[in-house]
């Protein structure tokens, strides 16, 4: 049995009052444990807020692995084309030329894999519809988020080999090859 007492300053203040209220009534009735709402509240959600922790704590893991894996991916594709890149410096290219495409690829890359992953979200929140509190299986905010953070990562770990490769001495890459 519990009771429930609503009070306007603080709930610990007011506790030998509410003992003594109650012991008036009937002086057989224990009274156990004493907790404010706020902390019975805070016990019973302890145990979907550690889920949603490590449900953020993971999608914050598999965000940083996407873009170490992008960035990975576009400096090996850099390293693969340095020499196409030096001949086309020296053939006149700009830095900035060189820059928009590699950049551009990355994107092309990151876009493709964005859309895919879309869809394939889209297909399978289905399963996971009982997981999900106050949104809906498919809702367009939350897809246009994760697509607009992955989309940034994939920006951000494509400029670094981009900037490399436009910074590149076509003189030096010419000779090792």
């Amino acid at each position: 049995m519990y009771l429930v007492i609503r009070t306007a300053s603080d709930p610990i203040r007011i506790l030998p009052e509410v003992r003594a209220a109650v012991r008036s009534l009937d002086p057989d009735v224990p009274l156990g444990e004493v907790a404010t709402m706020d902390a019975r509240l805070a016990g019973s959600l302890s145990a979907t807020r550690f889920e949603l922790f490590l449900f953020g704590a993971f999608a914050g893991l598999a965000i940083g692995l996407a873009g170490v894996g992008i960035y990975g991916v576009m400096s090996y594709s850099v390293r693969l084309r340095l020499p196409e890149m030096g001949i086309r410096m020296a053939l006149g290219a700009a830095s900035r030329d060189v820059l928009k495409m590699v950049f551009r690829r990355g994107l092309q890359i990151g876009i493709a894999g964005i859309a895919s992953g879309v869809i394939l979200a889209g297909a399978l929140t289905r399963l996971m519809s009982t997981l999900l509190f106050g949104v809906k299986a498919i809702d367009i905010l939350t897809f246009a988020g994760a697509a607009s953070v992955l989309f940034a990562v994939t920006a951000a770990a494509s400029f670094i080999p981009s900037r490399r490769a436009a910074q590149t001495d076509p003189l030096n890459v010419l000779r090792a090859e």
